[in-house]
This record gives C-alpha cells, structure tokens and sequence, in this order.
C-alpha cells in the first residue's frame, strides 16, 4: 500500500475485498490479525463458520469466497467513514440475495484498528436479529 492515511487504508481495502482475490485481500492484514463477529451470528450459523476468524489467509478465504455461498449480488452502500487515529469506523448497508432469491438488507459497523498500513484488528456489529430473521425465517 502507498497511503499512510488510516481512513483511505480501509477505504482502499474494501476496494480489494471487491475483486475477491484472497491473495490480495490476505496482503491488507497483519500475520496475527484477527476479524471478531457477534457470536452465533446468523451468517456464521448458516455457513457452520467461526465467528472470530485468525490470521490473514482464513479472514481472506471468508471474503473472497465463503461469504459469498450466502449471499450473491452484494451491494455496499457507506453511511459514514470516520477515523481517529489507528481506528477507522465504518458504516455501512449490505444488500445481497439469499440462496432462493431471498432479499438481505442490514446495518453494519465495522471497527478497523491498524498497524501500520496494515489491519490487525476487525470488530464487526450488525443487527444480529434482523439478520437472523432474514437468513433463517421465511418471508
């Protein structure tokens, strides 16, 4: 990475979540970098995943493919973008397509801490009942 401004690190990063090239994606984090989801969270309870992925290669497996057995036609629209330091938040709506042609729409925020040009840390939060019901309940 070229930039040192912690806000267009992240923005930049979800740039290359994008091209779902996990090699790529792997390259933002740090070795011991870490990506913590609220526990029994409905896309890692459909996806028989972990909730709190470790270290660069398993946090790009999961973006560049693994999330997508869920969810097709990802859409991401930012609300905010706001930095203080090492720590960028981000705000966030994902609309996507369920298997069965199912609409998904939630609310995310996301806490990035780097290190360096690098993240070492992801807290993601989201409506974990709005998401539940939309993954597991029928229309």
């Amino acid at each position: 990475m070229n930039s040192t401004n912690p806000k267009e690190i992240v923005i930049n990063a979800w740039k290359t979540f994008k091209t779902r090239d996990a090699q790529l994606i792997a390259e933002l984090f740090t070795p011991d970098a870490e990506w913590i989801a609220p526990a029994g969270n409905a896309t890692a309870v459909a996806l028989k995943h972990t909730d709190h992925m470790i270290g660069p290669d398993q946090i790009a497996q999961f973006i560049a493919s693994e999330m997508h057995h869920l969810f097709s036609n990802v859409d991401i629209s930012f609300r905010g973008i706001h930095a203080d330091g090492d720590t960028v938040i981000v705000e966030e709506r994902m609309r996507a397509t369920l298997p069965g042609g199912k609409p998904y729409e939630n609310d995310y925020c996301f806490a990035f801490v780097l290190s360096g040009e690098r993240i070492k840390l992801v807290r993601e939060y989201m409506d974990t009942r709005k998401g539940w019901q939309m993954i597991f309940e029928p229309l």
